[in-house]
């Protein structure tokens, strides 16, 4: 009966008070970075909310066909809705077909769920449609919305909905929980803590798939080579490196993680270092590049992924940037 949320458990007390007391909301908002586990305690809240084999109220039994539907994202009464492609936006005709499909009676279960992933990702007119939505929400319907942050949504939107921010777990805490319930070694737990400033779900992902490490492996390593090289070099990188949007966007975390470990080393921060791994490297670099060079760049980055999110053009976006980087 135990909802196995690891690190959130703040939350899911909150949320189980609300189906015993029957104080559900029509909306709620989960916030946080990505691999956090937004998406996950939203699906187990809605078995919580529609699991007909529980002994007790918000206690899911995870075994009945509702509990397993909404595990796999398949129940009748769940409304997926995501970007319409990778780097995408959520638009208002999907937000349109979603407030025809609430206005239906549920299916099968007590309440009809509508889970918008990523709701940052909706363009004005998509939130401007929800908004209306939420003040007239259709009787024993839910919706839960996800996204990185509140302030990057619509303030009308937010004030309407029961917000949780999720938080990081301690380094320490998501090591040991790697460690004992995964099975993991210490050194590699340590690591992905690290990699993950904390992150359960991210480290679970960087665990699972090798491909992952060896891509973040590869892209320290062509920032490693890229500051040592000429322009001519650094924009045949450019054109080759920009041509998938997603993985592009990963090379960008990945640099601008390596930037902010640099500037907590240069200002001797007691900040944990996300590259554990890459420390020799980080200590070279930083007596080869100044603060207020690294303070540049790491702005610079930051920049430059938000406007990968704007549908700029990648491969431009990406020599701009290289173009700016200091040569060692």
């Amino acid at each position: 009966m135990d909802w196995k949320i690891i690190g959130h458990e703040w939350a899911v007390t909150m949320l189980r008070q609300h189906i015993q007391k029957s104080k559900l909301q029509h909306a709620y908002l989960f916030t946080g970075a990505p691999g956090i586990g937004k998406r996950t305690l939203a699906l187990k809240f809605a078995q919580a909310i529609n699991c007909t084999a529980s002994t007790m109220p918000g206690a899911p039994c995870d075994s009945c066909r509702d509990c397993k539907q909404f595990e796999a994202m398949q129940h009748p009464d769940l409304s997926l809705i995501t970007p319409e492609d990778v780097g995408g936006k959520i638009k208002v005709n999907q937000i349109r077909e979603l407030q025809h499909v609430l206005s239906l009676a549920p299916y099968q279960s007590k309440y009809r769920i509508a889970l918008l992933q990523g709701f940052d990702k909706a363009n004005a007119n998509a939130q401007n449609a929800l908004l209306k939505t939420l003040e007239e929400a259709p009787p024993r319907v839910i919706l839960l919305l996800t996204s990185v942050s509140a302030e990057n949504l619509l303030p009308t939107i937010v004030s309407r909905c029961e917000i949780l921010r999720l938080r990081p777990m301690p380094l320490q805490v998501l090591q040991e929980e790697l460690t004992q319930s995964w099975q993991i070694p210490a050194e590699k737990a340590r690591l992905l803590a690290h990699i993950t400033s904390g992150r359960l779900g991210e480290a679970l992902q960087y665990h699972n798939n090798e491909t992952l490490m060896e891509q973040r492996k590869t892209h320290l390593e062509d920032m490693n080579i890229l500051l040592k090289s000429n322009i001519r070099d650094r924009f045949s990188y450019a054109e080759s490196a920009s041509q998938e949007k997603q993985e592009l966007h990963f090379r960008f975390e990945t640099w601008l993680s390596l930037w902010r470990d640099m500037l907590h080393l240069h200002a001797q921060s007691q900040a944990p270092l996300i590259n554990l791994d890459w420390q020799q490297d980080l200590n070279s670099l930083c007596h080869q590049i100044n603060i207020h060079e690294i303070n540049e760049q790491a702005s610079a980055m930051e920049h430059a992924l938000a406007q990968l999110e704007t549908n700029q053009n990648p491969r431009l976006l990406t020599e701009v940037l290289l173009m700016n980087w200091p040569k060692i």
